[in-house]
């Protein structure tokens, strides 16, 4: 039998934990780091990584948009092309909609489809038996339903996530394994800038 890990991150949330924590990510050591751990606890097996999937918002743009619209999007675009170009990486993005202003006249942006592009692939890979062993970055509780159609299909599912104030606690109840993006995790997947 062939064990295989497909990785599922998203990429809004994992930022923000790094943000907090003054960390830049380097994707590609996310993707060893995350399969090193799956491996450390199943070390009768080898484990090969499927691919490393990256889920974000596209960004919204004004019509026409500012130059710092401009600028920011252009520095989003190299970033999403050099993700694309990591071995075993694929980038998937939803949207990004305006959805009005807070109360300070800042603009308020929302991101679709997302979660479900996320869902999506999770589901498809572990119902086609493509992997044995999922991991998932992230907080959202909308994963909770794939997470227990995958574990019916035999997919252990890990779930590597923040503090505990940064995720739903009933995702974290219903992985199978679980890992803390703790500070020694971060600066193991720390950017070398």
């Amino acid at each position: 039998m062939i064990f295989r890990l497909a990785i599922f991150v998203d990429g809004a949330y994992l930022e923000k934990v790094a943000k907090k924590n003054d960390v830049w990510v380097d994707y590609e050591k996310l993707s060893y780091q995350i399969l090193a751990r799956v491996s450390a606890r199943t070390p009768s097996v080898t484990i090969d990584l499927l691919r490393t999937y990256y889920y974000n918002g596209r960004l919204h743009q004004s019509n026409p948009p500012t130059e710092a619209e401009k600028e920011y999007f252009q520095k989003r675009r190299r970033f999403y092309d050099k993700l694309e170009q990591l071995p075993s990486f694929t980038v998937r993005l939803g949207v990004v909609k305006y959805r009005g202003k807070n109360n300070q006249g800042r603009p308020i942006y929302q991101q679709k489809q997302v979660d479900l592009l996320l869902g999506l692939d999770f589901a498809l890979l572990s119902a086609k038996r493509s992997i044995t062993h999922a991991a998932v970055v992230t907080g959202d509780s909308d994963m909770v339903p794939a997470i227990e159609e995958a574990k019916k299909e035999g997919i252990a599912v890990w779930l590597f996530a923040g503090e505990p104030q940064s995720h739903a606690r009933e995702l974290w109840q219903v992985a199978d394994e679980r890992v803390e993006l703790d500070q020694g995790f971060l600066d193991a997947i720390r950017l070398n800038r």
